[in-house]
């Protein structure tokens, strides 16, 4: 007679469970990152199929992945321990097993990551993530669980299917939320501030010491600026850069949406844009290779609530 022990269920419904959760709080980071200030959506209809296919497959991956190596060992711990104790395993146990594999898993990545790096991280960096993974953990956990159990009692096993179904409900309902608050108004979608010439005059830091002042005539001095010169090797490296020379807003479709900078004595020639918020803008380049997402940011210099011009 064949005694299954439940293990491809519990492997099928843990995934399902994982990815079912991945959707659900990816979606809703979506949804709260086009509230904040980001870099901007993809563009094009086949560039949104593929970003979407591989952040799918990624998830399907990683599901099958934290299965093997700490939702399996948690049922197998909790199984070992019920067994020696002549006790009946649960969900309880299973759910006990989750904090124990979850402190394992962080203790064995930090302290690689530590060696790697020769600097551990804080107490209160690797308690947060013990607590994250228990929390990511325990539904997948319960979940397999059921399912391993099903099987072994002859009953019928289709708690993946019902996970996915349940997952993709729950994802539609929260994908269905963030379209009813950002449709209505109630949340508004981030954009770049947009400002008139004269808010762009005044004086900008990095807050590491440099400085430019922008004058409304359109005149400019910089005083420690950092100029990002390409050193030959594949690298910027930043030159201070202090002189006279000229600006001028950089507008499309009638919105100031930057600044040029010329700044003659350092050879600084720079397309700024504009981020941040009405109250608090900043202006940033570029730096490194395109799409390395580095930049040089300045803040403008505010003081006693109003622009130290």
């Amino acid at each position: 007679m064949r005694h299954p022990d439940g293990f491809g269920a519990a492997f099928c419904a843990s995934m399902a469970g994982l990815c079912a959760e991945a959707a659900v709080a990816g979606t809703a980071g979506f949804l709260v990152m086009l509230s904040r200030e980001h870099e901007g959506l993809p563009h094009g209809l086949m560039v949104i199929v593929a970003v979407v296919f591989a952040v799918a497959l990624l998830g399907v991956l990683v599901s099958g992945f934290v299965t093997a190596v700490a939702v399996m060992p948690a049922l197998a711990l909790a199984r070992r321990v019920t067994r020696r104790s002549g006790r009946r395993e649960g969900p309880l146990w299973n759910a006990a097993a989750v904090p124990v594999v979850s402190a394992a898993a962080v203790a064995v990545f930090g302290g690689v990551s530590a060696l790697g790096s020769l600097s551990p991280a804080s107490p209160v960096t690797y308690l947060l993530w013990w607590a994250f993974l228990t929390a990511a953990l325990l539904p997948a956990t319960l979940i397999a669980g059921v399912a391993g159990r099903r099987v072994r009692e002859g009953r019928s096993a289709r708690t993946a299917r019902r996970v996915s179904r349940d997952g993709a409900l729950a994802w539609l309902a929260v994908g269905a939320v963030g379209a009813i608050a950002y449709g209505t108004g109630l949340v508004s979608v981030y954009q770049p501030p947009r400002f008139e010439t004269e808010q762009l005059a005044g004086t900008w830091t990095d807050g590491r010491g440099g400085t430019v002042r922008l004058a409304e005539d359109g005149a400019a001095e910089a005083d420690g600026l950092d100029n990002y010169v390409w050193d030959g090797t594949g690298k910027d490296k930043p030159k201070d850069c202090d002189g006279a020379g000229t600006w001028k807003p950089v507008k499309e479709g009638g919105k100031v949406e930057g600044m040029s900078l010329r700044i003659g004595s350092c050879e600084l020639k720079r397309n700024w844009s504009v981020s941040g918020t009405v109250k608090e803008p900043r202006l940033y380049h570029e730096i490194g290779k395109p799409g390395s997402g580095k930049r040089y940011v300045l803040t403008k210099v505010v003081k006693h609530g109003k622009q130290k011009q």
